[in-house]
């Protein structure tokens, strides 16, 4: 009972480098796509965006006061 090596064919998907129209679906209605993408994770998107806005008008808060202090 061993075991028997079997052959196995390979199959190859390739691409003509002349066919013009290989992805056309990807740009078809874009702005849709888009408006979908954004109506439907708009909360993670805020809960992104939120903290790095408030970092970074933290910071510039920050060097502001800095740069002013030695005026006092």
């Amino acid at each position: 009972m061993g075991k028997t090596p079997v052959k196995m064919k390979a199959v190859v998907y390739a691409l003509s480098p002349f066919q013009q129209k290989v992805m056309p679906g990807l740009w078809k209605d874009i702005p849709g796509k888009i408006h979908h993408k954004v109506s439907e994770n708009w909360i993670s998107a805020t809960l992104l965006v939120t903290p790095l806005v408030g970092v970074y008008t933290y910071v510039q808060n920050f060097q502001e006061k800095e740069k002013m202090e030695h005026r006092y």
